[in-house]
């Protein structure tokens, strides 16, 4: 089986397969095709399936002529029909793990995507998840589920592994592409065949791991050394506000030393499909463990309460003008979880909206790339521009997302207030109504 495969990935005979087509999924599905692999692709979502087919693209990591050119061609599908299975040789799971409503891994996504999966798979398939997940997800939820669901065995008659994503949506430099992958499978046959897979489709390099647990550890390490170092910046942050000191400018210098520092920045607390939910999928895994990680769990608690420590800080602001909280007109620019894209999953401004809310405040916002999004089950809009005259009329300002396309100039000369969460208006001299985290 493992000749077979490699033979067949070197003359571009293996047929792909990519369950869920979203921010990880699309992207890797047309990096699969644009290398001379034919892929189908599978959703639930029967509207993200209609526009791949009909080569719309929905995704800000895709280039929209790759998309429309791969599907004419015959090189990219998409369906609803899960027996779609049947006809690939190779399968990557690229499903949400969201936390459940008790901040506790969600992983029922993997769970019945690999149970469909199952059903349908045949001998001399590769099958690979790529969704974050805590170790162990691989060979003891996924592993069992496909060998009692097909009767096949892992090893023998298909190859398992884990491959963790690696998206940074908005990012000009690294892309699904030219971003290096890691690789643990079971078995030193499954890794060598399923690396082959990715250096046959990417630019970046392929690291092979010994096991999938270390692929899944890794992973959660990446993601979990941000954490920590954001939280230690936003710790610091709450102090140096008490010294009057500026964090910003502490972490400008700090950065000057060539070694043994990386720069991380605070900000009204994390968002994205990463870097806030993974630490949770580690510190809930070694519970079972009886294993308390005190040091993760502590940058968690800062990280989360954010919000609530920058509409204080807003509250502060407005009653230096003798406003109160309830009533006050605030705009929030910005609910994005980064600059200059159209993603607002897991956003902190999302709470901090939420939040300024409860406390009654009048609250807008304005994104230029989010007209609308939905939270908490309600939908939200965005006022469609903001001009020198309805700048003024608002009590303060709060940027809450650092994005590039905003005339920062024009809101320092007309608003009453502002308070910048992301010190997106450090090159401006005149500062007499701005505050900064």
């Amino acid at each position: 089986m493992k000749q077979q495969l490699l033979k067949k990935i070197e003359d571009k005979k293996i047929k792909v397969g990519v369950v869920g087509l979203g921010y990880v999924g699309l992207p890797l599905a047309v990096e699969k095709a644009k290398a001379g692999f034919k892929t189908i692709g599978f959703d639930v979502q029967a509207e993200k399936v209609k526009l791949v087919n009909e080569g719309h693209n929905y995704i800000g990591d895709v280039v929209d002529n790759d998309l429309k050119e791969l599907v004419e061609k015959g090189m990219l599908k998409a369906t609803v029909d899960f027996s779609f299975v049947k006809e690939v040789d190779f399968i990557a799971i690229c499903v949400p793990t969201p936390l459940d409503s008790h901040q506790q891994p969600d992983i029922s996504y993997v769970k019945s995507s690999t149970e469909e999966i199952s059903k349908y798979l045949t001998r001399g398939t590769m099958v690979v998840l790529e969704s974050t997940t805590y170790p162990g997800t691989t060979e003891e939820l996924i592993k069992p589920i496909l060998e009692m669901g097909s009767g096949l065995k892992c090893g023998e008659d298909f190859y398992l592994g884990f491959s963790p994503e690696r998206v940074d949506p908005g990012n000009l430099i690294y892309k699904t592409k030219n971003t290096p992958k890691v690789v643990g499978a079971v078995g030193r046959d499954a890794t060598e065949v399923i690396a082959a897979m990715y250096r046959a489709v990417l630019d970046g390099d392929v690291c092979e791991v010994s096991s999938p647990a270390i692929a899944e550890m890794e992973k959660i390490l990446e993601n979990t050394y941000r954490n920590i170092n954001i939280g230690l910046v936003n710790e610091l942050t709450m102090l140096c506000n008490k010294l009057g000191i500026s964090m910003w400018e502490v972490i400008d210098a700090a950065k000057t030393k060539p070694y043994g520092f990386q720069a991380f920045y605070p900000g009204p607390g994390l968002g994205g499909h990463c870097i806030p939910l993974d630490p949770y999928y580690l510190s809930w895994k070694a519970r079972e463990y009886g294993f308390h990680t005190s040091m993760i769990e502590s940058s968690m608690m800062i990280n989360d309460q954010m919000p609530e420590y920058c509409v204080e800080r807003a509250s502060k602001i407005l009653n230096r003008q003798a406003k109160a909280m309830n009533g006050a007109r605030v705009l929030v620019l910005g609910v994005a979880y980064k600059q200059d894209i159209d993603d607002y999953r897991e956003s902190p401004a999302l709470r901090v909206i939420d939040i300024l809310q409860r406390e009654k405040a009048d609250v807008e916002y304005y994104d230029p790339w989010i007209a609308e999004y939905k939270y908490k089950g309600r939908k939200y809009q965005g006022i469609a521009e903001i001009t020198p005259e309805s700048i003024a009329t608002y009590d303060l300002v709060m940027i809450t997302a650092a994005h590039s396309n905003i005339d920062y100039n024009m809101v320092q000369e007309n608003a009453i207030a502002i308070f910048d969460t992301k010190n997106v208006m450090k090159n401006i001299k005149s500062r007499n109504n701005i505050e900064v985290l």
